[in-house]
């Protein structure tokens, strides 16, 4: 059976160890363990065996199986060409975004902050000005301008300084405010750091094959 990791988000052909931790009148219980061959963390399920749930046609005591480690994301991880600074609040938001959306919103209200001050060249302010200026500035495609424009518009961003967004207070939030913010946030990663890095993947594959025949290189006309 193929299964992507939870840890490292690579493919790979599990194989279950598993370990009895109860054996009881109802039936028992299981941890099953598989390693990840690539970065060698585990992954781990509970199953309970129950004597008192066979149906009709088969007898066989039925088998109930739950993920309980690593902790499951409720969305897919960041893309690999985003830096950690940006990811771990990213990831982190998506992580609670189901038990916590007023904290998992902050995340996200604090890593949108970050990105448009050290990609969008923003003015420190509250988030809703922030939003204005690089919209106003033109740097960006116009769906992802109507993006912001409507994540600022539905989040009450004006009221809410960096100071507060840190330190961890409780903010208010509208429903699924939290999942808008996300979205852009995975919008403007595309933007500034996963398109340049696949058209710097491949501009460096045409330069190698117009080396390898003794013409010059692509000129470079990046900022």
């Amino acid at each position: 059976m193929t299964m992507r990791c939870p840890h490292c988000d690579i493919a790979f052909h599990d194989t279950w160890y598993s370990y009895g931790i109860k054996d009881g009148i109802d039936g028992w219980d299981k941890i099953k363990v598989t390693i990840c061959p690539t970065c060698g963390k585990a992954t781990m399920r509970l199953l309970h065996v129950n004597r008192y749930l066979a149906d009709s046609i088969n007898t066989d005591p039925k088998e109930l199986e739950m993920h309980i480690y690593p902790r499951l994301s409720a969305r897919t991880r960041c893309p690999p060409e985003v830096p950690d600074v940006f990811a771990e609040d990213f990831n982190q938001a998506c992580l609670i975004l189901y038990d916590s959306p007023k904290a998992a919103a902050a995340l996200a209200r604090r890593c949108l902050q970050h990105i448009l001050r050290e990609k969008g060249g923003v003015k420190k302010g509250n988030l809703s000005k922030e939003i204005d200026e690089v919209i106003d500035s033109n740097k960006l495609p116009s769906d992802i301008c109507e993006q912001l424009d409507a994540v600022r518009n539905y989040g009450n961003f004006a009221a809410h300084a960096e100071e507060n967004i840190a330190t961890g207070e409780i903010i208010a939030v509208e429903p699924s405010e939290a999942e808008w913010t996300l979205n852009i946030l995975e919008e403007l990663f595309d933007f500034y750091f996963v398109r340049p890095e696949r058209i710097k993947r491949k501009k460096d594959g045409l330069n190698a094959k117009l080396s390898s025949v003794g013409k010059p290189p692509m000129k470079d006309n990046s900022p």
